[in-house]
């Protein structure tokens, strides 16, 4: 078990097994490496991507195929190569989501960057999908219509 200090959870302990390795970071924070992915609470759709290395440093995700039936892409033989990937079925995808002035309402996932992450072997990396139709703003509930339904 590893200790780690938290911003929001403060100190936890995790299972070494439970570390997610970014080979390279993740863009815009290239020096955060090892991350654990905790449940928001228990049968929620939505997780914290806590860093390891900065106690200030999470990320809200959720599966985007459970808010975007219709959500979908292929990797290309770099990423499969690169995160070891010989089982699709260990391969899990998650979407960042943002909170626009902290109204949930409007919350948005990031479709055109999904993180991709190997359960075989907890290596993962967020990957940018090229001439995709996706957004980096895909909103999680759609708008009420003029009635307020």
């Amino acid at each position: 078990m590893r200790k780690i200090s938290t911003s929001r959870f403060g100190e936890i302990e995790i299972d070494e097994a439970n570390i997610v390795h970014f080979k390279d970071g993740i863009p815009a924070f290239e020096d955060e490496h090892e991350f654990v992915i905790l449940p928001y609470e228990e049968e929620s759709p939505y997780y914290f991507m806590q860093s390891l290395k900065s106690p200030e440093l999470a990320f809200l995700l959720t599966i985007p195929f459970l808010f975007f039936q219709d959500y979908s892409f292929e990797l290309d033989d770099q990423t499969i190569e690169e995160l070891a990937i010989t089982d699709n079925d260990k391969v899990h995808y998650y979407a960042l989501i943002t909170i626009p002035n902290g109204s949930i309402r409007y919350m948005t996932a990031n479709l055109v960057a999904p993180i991709v992450l190997n359960a075989e072997n907890m290596q993962a990396k967020q990957i940018i999908l090229e001439k995709s139709n996706y957004t980096t703003k895909h909103r999680l509930f759609p708008e009420p219509d003029k009635k307020g339904v």
